[in-house]
């Protein structure tokens, strides 16, 4: 048997080697080797940053149509070859076919959206309160931009980062997750072949302590962009803000989706499945609070434990299989653990929660949902980050908006109801940057703004006409006649 393709970084418009590579295990089928993926030191990450500044000057006062052709290619080969990378994606993160497919469109729509943004950037024209001054507000690449990105979508936000970078004149270094490198060296490799001036954009994979590290603390870094756990985020801020670089920073989640008296149980049962336990439950939309009134509890309980049977855990490239691996052997053993916990606290095991048994060694898992819990279990307060979902019983709708707002986070949260009163008040009222009425918690546009309040989000948000708060400055220049 061949040895593994090795794949290099991509740093000031040439694929660099490494002196070590990691193996991209698929979580579907441990024997599959999907390559070996280079793992940068710090000297590396330092040669890709100077590449990047020194790209800078031309790329940030370049012409907006070349931008915006070069943006529209990216998008248009990964719209083409769908596929394939959607194949690639659910081989590496578990992710279903159709899911990984859909992750790979909507990156390929990303680079076309921000492709257009390119030339529909704008400002103001105003008069001064003086005579015969009148003042320009116009905004400006920030500069250097470090990327940071997870590994529970491993194309879509890269795209929803990059992309919005390159298309207001920035020059990127790019980390991915260790976890899951192959989308984002494909990526890479796309980008590399759209135009863009050597050392505009440039991949660097490995480890957090070193790659991530490197490109936080460097003073010619203007601004770094992470999606992430809360407690790395928090060091990244505390970094950023001590060197007064621009931060912007998506974390936790622990999202709350109430189901009223009045929803029509059917939908409520299926938008809840979707929202805590599709993609294996592993997004920070992901809704592992169900806070069900008194009236419809019980029924709702039974009706999920009914729904739940029907779900297929499986590889995730084979035909109907609902719901695929957990992504590492790592992330299986806390999802386990807070199994254990739940039961140890007294809550009520009411579906799944077993490990799965399939023609492939992997790691599956059988969704796990819990009832008979209350507000102060963990289960109820930590983000697990898998097919681990709770029910939590309360009186009638102010207690439910109470117990949804009872979190330190506040990313994503759902109501299902008929009663439009009811809807508007908790629209208003949810602490969450994101809310769903009769809509699964997970699952959002590419074109509108994504982030959350309290302990999710931190700076300006993502995605759409919003993404140019992050990757833009504000300059305003007066003029005398």
């Amino acid at each position: 048997m061949t040895d593994p393709k090795r794949h290099n970084h991509y740093i000031g418009g040439e694929w660099v080697a490494a002196t070590a590579y990691s193996a991209n295990i698929n979580p579907s089928d441990l024997s599959d080797v999907i390559g070996e993926y280079a793992q940068a030191d710090a000297a590396q990450v330092q040669t890709a940053i100077e590449a990047a500044r020194a790209a800078f000057p031309a790329w940030s006062t370049s012409g907006i149509q070349a931008r915006s052709d070069a943006l529209d290619q990216v998008g248009s080969e990964i719209l083409a070859r769908k596929q394939e990378l959607g194949t690639l994606l659910a081989r590496e993160e578990g992710k279903t076919l159709p899911e990984a497919i859909g992750e790979v469109s909507r990156a390929g729509n990303i680079f076309k959206f921000f492709a257009g943004e390119c030339l529909r950037l704008s400002g103001d024209y105003l008069p001064s309160v003086r005579p015969g001054v009148h003042v320009e507000v116009t905004r400006e690449a920030l500069g250097v931009v470090g990327l940071i990105t997870p590994w529970n979508f491993p194309i879509a936000i890269p795209a929803w980062k990059i992309a919005p970078a390159l298309a207001y004149g920035n020059c990127v270094v790019f980390k991915p997750a260790d976890l899951v490198p192959g989308c984002a060296w494909a990526l890479a490799e796309i980008i590399s072949r759209a135009g863009f001036p050597a050392g505009v954009f440039n991949l660097v994979m490995g480890s957090g302590r070193v790659v991530g590290d490197a490109i936080v603390h460097s003073p010619k870094v203007d601004g770094v962009s992470f999606t992430g756990s809360v407690g790395v985020g928090r060091q990244i801020a505390i970094s950023c803000v001590s060197r007064q670089a621009k931060v912007q920073l998506e974390m936790g989640g622990k999202n709350p989706q109430v189901i009223l008296d009045d929803a029509d149980l059917k939908q409520a049962v299926e938008l809840a499945v979707q929202s805590a336990f599709y993609s294996t439950g592993q997004r920070c939309t992901a809704s592992s609070r169900l806070i069900v009134t008194a009236g419809i509890h019980d029924t709702f309980v039974e009706a999920m434990a009914e729904r739940m049977r029907s779900i297929k855990v499986g590889h995730a490239l084979q035909a109907g299989v609902d719901i695929g691996p957990v992504v590492s052997r790592a992330q299986l053993d806390q999802d386990l653990g807070y199994i254990d916990i739940a039961r140890n606290e007294g809550a009520r095991l009411v579906a799944g929660g077993s490990l799965v048994t399939c023609d492939t060694e992997g790691y599956f898992l059988a969704p796990a949902l819990f009832a008979d819990s209350t507000a102060n279990m963990r289960i109820s307060r930590e983000e697990v980050f898998g097919p681990v979902a709770n029910i939590i019983k309360v009186a009638d709708y102010e207690a439910a908006l109470a117990m949804a707002n009872d979190t330190e986070f506040g990313l994503s949260a759902g109501i299902a109801t008929t009663s439009l009163k009811y809807a508007n008040h908790f629209k208003r009222h949810s602490q969450a940057g994101m809310v769903m009425v009769n809509l699964p918690t997970a699952g959002v546009d590419y074109h509108v703004p994504f982030g959350g309040r309290k302990g999710s989000s931190y700076g300006s948000r993502e995605q759409g006409r919003y993404a140019q708060e992050f990757y833009t400055v504000v300059k305003t220049s007066y003029i005398g006649s």
